[in-house]
């Protein structure tokens, strides 16, 4: 699980990343990513019910969390928002991971 000051809980601040945020995508899952309101890198997740039920949903948000924390030394400090698509749904771990750690990745 990710530190509490490494999360985004407030339903403001996903809509700010979301809708002035750079966006990164790939079959998996879209990265937004903005400005950073803290001196560290917070990360929310949004995983519809288009993944699958709740068992599923609740997996992949636990994968997407595990894929962050392991990263999180190598990401620079902003406010990002992963988006699951569908496909995440039936994604192994692995194929979650690689899918996933390229877009954290910021590109110029």
């Amino acid at each position: 699980m990710l530190a509490k000051a490494n999360r985004i809980v407030r339903g403001d601040d996903f809509r700010r990343i979301v809708r002035t945020g750079r966006r990164a995508g790939g079959q998996l899952a879209v990265v937004h990513r903005a400005e950073p309101e803290a001196a560290v890198a917070r990360f929310g997740f949004i995983v519809s019910k288009q993944v699958g039920n709740a068992v599923i949903r609740n997996r992949v948000k636990r994968r997407l969390s595990e894929i962050v924390r392991a990263e999180l030394p190598g990401i620079e400090t902003a406010d990002i928002v992963i988006r699951a698509l569908p496909a995440a749904g039936t994604a192994d771990f692995a194929t979650l991971r690689a899918g996933i750690a390229p877009l954290l990745v910021r590109r110029s």
